[in-house]
Parts: structure tokens; C-alpha cells; sequence
């Protein structure tokens, strides 16, 4: 599978194949001609609780990601979408907003959807 992660900050790129904006909420400063998208997949992001959780746990990545991935397992159909759009699509670009480009819920995804 091919799923890369970005900033959706980022200048858009050819290589970047179809981008998907895995956030729940839509990124401050970024128009929707400038973050270039294919489409939103509001679904696929972590829960409200889950974010606001790790806004103030901010130092428990591991235990961020335990529960983003319980979340996912317990969202099959938008798992589901997803891979179906990497079949369809090739090259997937799952794109996140935190300036955190190391610990950031788009990794721990795109790792959960090549497992």
C-alpha cells in the first residue's frame, strides 16, 4: 500500500497522488483551493474526546495512538474507505494539520492501514 502523511500547510505536489484531509476539523489559514484535497475523511480522525485527551496528555504519544487505534478498529467502514481509495488511487496522501510532524494521529493511521 501507499500511504504517505503531510502537512495539509504544505505546498501541494504530483507526487503527493490523491490527498485526504484526516482531520476533524478544518485547519486554520488553509483555503480548500490551497490545500488541493480529493476529499475529507472527517470519519477517520480521532474522536473529539480522543484529541482534547491528548491536548492535555501531550507527553503520552503511546497511549494517544492505543486508543486511536481502538477507535479505528471500532470504525471499520471508514478503515474501509480508505483502502479502497489507496486500491483505486494508488498513491495516498492522508494530510493533518498539528505541527507536530513525529507524533501526530496521520501516522499513527496510515501505520494502522498498512498493517
Amino acid at each position: 500500500m501507499a500511504f504517505q502523511i503531510k502537512r495539509v500547510q504544505d505546498d501541494p505536489d504530483p507526487g503527493d497522488g490523491y490527498r485526504i484531509l484526516v482531520d476533524r476539523l478544518w485547519p486554520r489559514g488553509v483555503s480548500k483551493e490551497r490545500a488541493a484535497l480529493g476529499e475529507w475523511a472527517k470519519d477517520a480522525a480521532p474522536s473529539t474526546e480522543l484529541r482534547q485527551w491528548f491536548h492535555q496528555h501531550t507527553g503520552e504519544f503511546a497511549e494517544f495512538a492505543r486508543r486511536y487505534r481502538a477507535e479505528l478498529d471500532a470504525n471499520p467502514e471508514a478503515v474501509a474507505a480508505l483502502r479502497r481509495t489507496e486500491h483505486e488511487h494508488g498513491t495516498v496522501t492522508l494530510l493533518y494539520s498539528v505541527r507536530d510532524t513525529v507524533h501526530n494521529h496521520a501516522r499513527v493511521l496510515a501505520d494502522h492501514l498498512e498493517s
